[in-house]
């Protein structure tokens, strides 16, 4: 008896021990279950489709069609009232001048005043009162604003001051398609030397974004003063460029 007894202690003792060494191999097969499984998932993920981005820029030049004039009035007088109603006087020459030479009169804006005393050996008390007038007109035909700057300097004399000018494209609407159609080739071009460069062939495109245009303005110096000799004052336009750069995904492969 006391030998079955210890037989039988035995052989639970073994079939329990064959049982635990069971169970990690279970759980073995389960743990790499789940790493080829998630080993899967990272290939899957990795073979998606590729893309590339690129930003391409284009350039065009145009001629400006429209010049704009800042110009003022400056007097000095005795007194405010005096100075004032001079340069008021002077401002009205101006302004009619601009008017008979076709700029309109929606074109022309004050566009600032300034009154000052002046004061003369430290005195306390100022021997004359200067005021400054601000004016900004804009011509619209390039080929007249060299007389029509003539006519405002003659008709000002002296008190007239010319502060610049700047030259301006205004109807843009076919350059910036030419620059468009440059940007999105220039684009395409950068995208398919990186597509070749990696043996790959050049998909479709998968989004583009406008990025915001860039318009320079030239400025175009004159000189203030007294009127000129010449019947008009030399104007040249020149050309300026308009940039539009977009950004442009190209699906790869």
């Amino acid at each position: 008896m006391g030998g079955i007894a210890a037989a039988i202690v035995i052989g639970a003792f073994a079939l329990g021990t064959a049982a635990g060494r069971a169970a990690p191999s279970s759980g073995a097969q389960s743990s790499g279950a789940q790493s080829s499984g998630a080993q899967f998932k990272t290939v899957a993920a990795s073979t998606g489709p590729a893309r590339i981005t690129v930003t391409g820029t284009g350039t065009v030049s145009g001629t400006p069609n429209q010049l704009t004039l800042s110009l003022g009035v400056q007097v000095n007088d005795t007194s405010v009232g005096s100075a004032l109603q001079e340069a008021n006087q002077v401002v009205a020459k101006v302004t009619a001048v601009l008017r008979a030479r076709g700029v309109a009169a929606a074109d022309i804006q004050t566009s600032g005043l300034y009154i000052q005393p002046n004061y003369r050996n430290n005195s306390p008390t100022p021997d004359s009162y200067g005021v400054s007038e601000s004016l900004t007109a804009t011509l619209r035909r390039i080929k007249a604003a060299g007389a029509q700057i003539d006519a405002v300097v003659r008709a000002g004399g002296n008190a007239v001051t010319i502060d610049g000018v700047s030259l301006n494209l205004t109807d843009t609407s076919s350059l910036l398609a030419r620059a468009r159609a440059a940007a999105v080739a220039d684009a395409r071009h950068k995208a398919g030397q990186y597509a070749g460069a990696i043996g790959q062939p050049l998909g479709p495109v998968l989004s583009i974004t406008d990025q915001a245009q860039t318009q320079p303005f030239l400025p175009y110096a004159a000189a203030s003063g007294a009127a000129p000799r010449s019947s008009s004052v030399p104007i040249s336009p020149g050309t300026q460029q308009l940039s539009v750069s977009v950004t442009v995904v190209f699906a790869v492969g």
